[in-house]
């Protein structure tokens, strides 16, 4: 087995730089076929495009949706999660499914990078010894290469850096959307919740030149996008690490400016790093969406205090209120914890006093699970399981209550969406398309009578003009019908006269133009990549949930 681990912080490359040795192509990769798995946030979703752009940098080949669907692939990749409890368990059971595949096939090779990767190391080719490479989250430029090392030398390379050495967004990429983007604008975090193992993973916040990131989201545009999200563990403290702690604000102008850019969003913000000047950015910029994302994770001061959450209730709620001042109807959307070591019935009478004013869109709440090497994990009081699944029931309980309310105020109201490639589970049984609102509610809607079906949409993509086929990436306003906890179904398209508006977008010609190879596109390349081409796949998310609305 290869293992190296730096003790020595090496030198970091700059972004605006290209990446060294990233894009080398070993001739004898070619036409070896890959998939990316990934678990987790969005912050993993963006690092399995850099890891799908350096592969076929590498001379790899995205896997057909067939080959992709029975993993009968040459290189599998799973990028993993350390957040959550069930992550591991996720992992280690593809894993333990994937023995008897790697046993038939023995040229199939495993590689395993991310969060749990960093955490576990050489444990995971202990534990799985059919895995062939192991990588960490601060060096995802040498996944290439130790898959050509653990196939020349017949035998596992496991290589974990101790800290950042390349900006994963100068890496290759290849982008799972071509009407929408991930962009990172920092990675890492100088926070220390005592509930979260991200700061050990990831390490201190890097943050990347404004120009740097500014260029990525022109290039992106240039390529069909109209939609980008910037990404960072707290990007709210975008700038410390350069002195300029009204950096993000700046951004936010600077990025919402950029022609050609119709929706800007970011995530996720910290609440002790939230500040005035954010929220007038975000009011003032046509292109910042109206909705944020930021966790609270509890109502009660006590509980935040143990967590290390450098905020309590009031404060959080404040900013709330500011927000919706200035942007009315912006959709807020949080993350709570529930059963935090000590938690007592009167701290989480707390927590649902603030979910009751808060009156979040939609929330992400967790039970707690201790994470070892973290503070948390070692606290006295750990709760029964059984307190903790009473109290997760009530909330959530609480939650689809108030959203399902929220939801209902919506109905009647105008909204635009951005048609997605894929977001509604039920939408080819429905006849019915799925986008996000500007507010990011998932919506579903029905495509006028006697128009093509959303199959037909995709299937023959060169009619690009018609009203009543809109393809991912253009726009469309309807009304809203009828409204359920997690998402919208806007029918108006059904009724006559009813509001059924297409615009057609650069996005959706962008769309239509990689369906059809008409368009010259390269995977991989550069770190503005562009989206998946036809008949592939791009990374494939496991499950675990991410700050999009629940599908239905």
């Amino acid at each position: 087995m290869s293992t190296t681990l730096p003790s020595t912080e090496p030198a970091l490359i700059d972004p605006a730089e290209p990446p060294s040795g990233a894009a080398s192509a070993p001739s004898s990769n070619t036409g070896r076929t890959y998939l990316v798995k990934t678990l987790g946030c969005q912050m993993n979703v963006h690092d399995s495009e850099h890891m799908a752009g350096m592969l076929e940098a590498a001379g790899y080949v995205a896997a057909s949706a067939q080959d992709a669907a029975a993993e009968a692939v040459d290189v599998l990749v799973i990028n993993t999660c350390a957040v959550r409890e069930n992550a591991a368990g996720k992992l280690y059971g593809n894993l333990g499914r994937l023995a008897p595949v790697k046993r038939a096939r023995p040229s199939m090779q495993i590689a395993v990078g991310g969060c749990l990767a960093q955490k576990d190391r050489a444990g995971i080719v202990q534990r799985a010894p059919w895995v062939d490479v192991v990588f960490g989250t601060h060096n995802l430029d040498v996944l290439p290469v130790l898959l050509e090392r653990a196939r020349h030398n017949k035998q596992a390379a496991v290589e974990i850096a101790e800290s950042l050495q390349v900006f994963p967004s100068t890496l290759p990429t290849r982008r799972e959307s071509v009407y929408a983007g991930w962009v990172s604008i920092s990675v890492g975090c100088n926070n220390s919740c005592t509930f979260c193992i991200v700061p050990h993973l990831r390490g201190k916040e890097r943050d990347r030149r404004p120009g740097a990131i500014l260029a990525e989201i022109e290039a992106l545009v240039a390529e069909g996008a109209i939609e980008v999200t910037l990404l960072g563990q707290n990007v709210n403290s975008y700038g410390v690490e350069f002195g300029d702690r009204g950096a993000f604000a700046k951004l936010l102008r600077a990025a919402g400016a950029l022609e050609g850019l119709e929706r800007l969003r970011f995530t996720s913000p910290h609440p002790a790093s939230f500040t005035d000047d954010v929220i007038a950015a975000m009011s003032e910029t046509p292109t910042v969406m109206p909705q944020l994302h930021m966790p609270l994770q509890s109502g009660s001061d006590r509980i935040l205090r143990a967590m290390r959450r450098s905020y309590r209730s009031d404060k959080f709620l404040g900013i709330l209120d500011r927000v919706r001042a200035a942007m009315p109807g912006a959709a807020i959307t949080t993350d709570i914890i529930v059963g935090f070591p000590s938690e007592t019935e009167a701290d989480f009478a707390e927590t649902l006093r603030v979910v009751e004013t808060a009156r979040f869109a939609s929330a992400f709440t967790f039970q707690y699970s201790p994470r070892p090497g973290t503070p948390a994990a070692d606290l006295p009081e750990q709760l029964p399981k059984t307190v903790v699944q009473e109290r997760y029931e009530r909330l959530t309980a609480l939650q689809d209550r108030i959203a399902l309310e929220e939801m209902q105020a919506q109905v009647g109201r105008v909204v635009e969406v951005l048609v997605a490639d894929s977001e509604g589970r039920k939408d080819e049984a429905s006849h019915r398309i799925s986008g996000r609102a500007a507010d990011n509610r998932l919506v579903h809607l029905a495509v006028p009578t006697g128009a093509r079906t959303p199959a037909d949409v995709r299937a023959t993509p060169a009619d690009t003009r018609s009203t009543a086929a809109p393809r991912p990436g253009d726009l469309v306003a309807v009304t809203v019908t009828r409204a359920a906890p997690h998402y919208l179904v806007a029918d108006s398209g059904l009724v006559s006269g009813g509001m059924f508006e297409v615009r057609p977008t650069r996005a959706g010609d962008a769309w239509s133009a990689r369906r059809s190879g008409s368009a010259e596109h390269s995977h991989g390349v550069a770190p503005a990549g562009c989206g998946t081409s036809a008949g592939v796949v791009g990374p494939v998310l496991l499950g675990l949930p991410t700050l999009g609305s629940p599908l239905i």
